[in-house]
């Protein structure tokens, strides 16, 4: 399309936005990251790739358009679209960060704007680990219903950190993409806020530092370093379960940062209630703050977590395989990524095409995996773990809501997991008729979807993370 706008009204374009949107939010997401066309009929928004392009359509598109309007005095259509230039130039940094090249050797054909805050971070990321490490972005993560908060909250300590609730906790199943969320704020703020000491650790690496500075006679040292950061990144707390010495130090450091107002963000593969491993004082300073679940993709989800991933692996698949493998796995970010590798590899060493038939040949074996129903027993089982109830309760004729609960939540779970009739879970549980487990169905989907709480031993617990933990129990 041929533009129609002068240079002077795309920078006044880019103006009006950065009032709408605040300067902090206009340079982390359009300064020297996209490009501005004004047409007769439309504003044009050039973005480096799909990531882009999608988190700008659902998080900008209405301040576009309204700064559109207030420089042109008119309402035009927005499109996002991915630009060839800015395309080629994130590759070659990207390159850049995998390689470890120094930024003079790849920027040649880059274009005459080069990102220093982007520049400056892949060197930070390089820094911080001599093997090439690939920090992830916030940019790349797919958001659906599943995980849309959680991402929501990691954005917002990127863009806000002295607004943001300390602890940030991010808890969910495996492979859910805490990981990549966590990843994704040191890397946003090493680009955004330079100034700022930020550290990211893993359970494991801090339980072993520690151990190790216990030894030495260097715990001053250890916790000078993890006490005085601004920003305290912490993987995979689940980790220090049952290492009471290593959690006591853990919770000392978090209320060292909370008394001289630094951040904290943990991932924990549970609600912190629900970890009966950690220790009481540390359960509740972690509820001090901000708690976010993140859930097993839905099928919209899976399906653009496919398409991303298929973009990224730079392989062309089909609209129809990727719908397959979205309606037939239905598990977490990792299964849906082995299943393209799967596809990648059968097609490249039998030279077949990418279809159907091949899809359903190098998924072949994990699909007949998933249809292994799981046992009604092992449900029961989970459940009685989850919420502390025993199995006569489950079974009991007794109608108190101290039954019925924890028993409309295993016929649920057992609906969806073991592949049983409603008739057969009736039976299960306390000799039940089909249309009392199909309510019980009912109404456990009613309370996901309105995000209630039940008690449970006095205690209120979202229904959403009672589900997570017990499918986390039946995926072991």
């Amino acid at each position: 399309m041929t533009s129609t706008a002068s240079v002077a009204q795309v920078h006044s374009l880019e103006e009006a936005l950065c009032r709408r949107i605040g300067v902090p939010r206009f340079q982390l997401w359009f300064r020297d990251k996209t490009k501005l066309h004004v047409g007769d009929d439309a504003v044009v928004v050039g973005v480096p790739n799909h990531f882009y392009q999608e988190w700008l359509q659902k998080t900008f598109v209405d301040e576009v358009r309204q700064a559109t309007q207030d420089v042109l005095g008119q309402v035009l259509a927005v499109r996002f679209v991915i630009d060839p230039q800015l395309f080629q130039a994130a590759r070659q940094q990207e390159a850049q960060v995998r390689s470890g090249m120094p930024a003079a050797e790849c920027s040649a054909g880059a274009g005459p704007k080069v990102q220093p805050e982007i520049e400056a971070a892949s060197q930070a990321r390089l820094a911080a680990s001599s093997t090439g490490r690939r920090w992830r972005q916030l940019e790349e993560f797919v958001v659906g219903a599943c995980n849309r908060v959680a991402h929501a909250a990691a954005l917002g300590l990127v863009e806000s950190p002295r607004e943001c609730p300390s602890p940030l906790v991010l808890h969910g199943p495996v492979g859910t993409g805490k990981t990549h969320l966590l990843e994704g704020i040191w890397s946003g703020l090493r680009r955004r806020q330079p100034q700022l000491r930020v550290s990211h650790v893993t359970a494991e690496e801090f339980t072993n530092r520690f151990l190790q500075s216990m030894r030495q006679g260097k715990l001053p040292s250890f916790r000078k370093h993890f006490r005085h950061c601004d920003v305290l990144l912490f993987d995979d707390l689940n980790f220090l379960s049952n290492k009471t010495a290593t959690q006591e130090e853990f919770l000392h450091t978090l209320n060292e940062l909370h008394a001289s107002d630094r951040l904290l963000a943990v991932t924990c593969d549970c609600h912190p209630r629900l970890c009966d491993q950690f220790l009481p004082e540390l359960a509740d300073r972690l509820l001090g703050g901000a708690v976010w679940s993140l859930a097993l993709p839905d099928l919209p989800t899976r399906l653009d977590l496919l398409r991303a991933k298929a973009g990224r692996l730079a392989v062309q698949v089909p609209e129809d395989v990727l719908r397959f493998l979205a309606e037939n796995l239905a598990g977490n970010v990792r299964e849906l990524e082995g299943a393209l590798h799967s596809i990648r590899h059968l097609g490249r060493v039998t030279g077949k095409a990418i279809d159907l038939p091949t899809a359903r040949e190098a998924v072949g074996e994990r699909l007949r995996q998933r249809v292994r129903a799981v046992p009604l027993a092992d449900v029961a089982q989970a459940v009685c773990t989850v919420l502390g109830v025993s199995r006569e309760d489950l079974q009991a004729k007794n109608r108190g809501w101290r039954f019925s609960h924890p028993r409309m939540l295993a016929m649920y779970l057992a609906r969806k997991h073991a592949g049983a009739t409603y008739a057969d879970i009736g039976q299960h549980f306390g000799g039940r008729n089909h249309s009392t487990t199909v309510a019980a169905e009912k109404k456990v989907r009613q309370w996901l979807a309105a995000d209630e709480s039940l008690s449970v031993a006095n205690r209120k617990f979202r229904v959403r993370d009672l589900v997570a933990q017990a499918e986390q129990m039946l995926a072991r």
